[in-house]
């Protein structure tokens, strides 16, 4: 698994100067390294359509809490996992890499 504490700039979300909105915020991020080991799992494995269940989930949840980033590389994603055939998760790599990185530098 990709070791998220090596990343850049931080991502934060749109809601972060939102106090209504900061501890919702905050407990996403917090279950994020969850959801990666998740997906990353599911990629190692070859498990497509699990993949595309946790990119779906990721796509719509994203923007919700100040991340349309995520919402963006999740869609790429899970679109690119649609229109793979029965083969290996190998045409996926750029864009599953690409999400990992974001979800690895989002911040409150």
């Amino acid at each position: 698994m990709a070791d998220l504490s090596d990343n850049q700039t931080s991502i934060r979300s749109e809601f972060a100067d939102d106090p209504d909105m900061q501890d919702l915020v905050l407990e996403y991020i917090n279950k994020m390294a969850l959801r990666v080991e998740k997906m990353t799992a599911a990629y190692e494995q070859g498990e497509r359509e699990q993949l595309i269940r946790l990119a779906h989930q990721l796509k719509g949840s994203g923007g919700g809490y100040g991340f349309p980033i995520l919402t963006t590389l999740a869609g790429e994603l899970e679109q690119t996992l649609l229109n793979l055939g029965e083969g290996g998760l190998d045409q996926a790599a750029e864009p599953f890499s690409a999400l990992l990185d974001v979800c690895g530098r989002m911040a409150a």
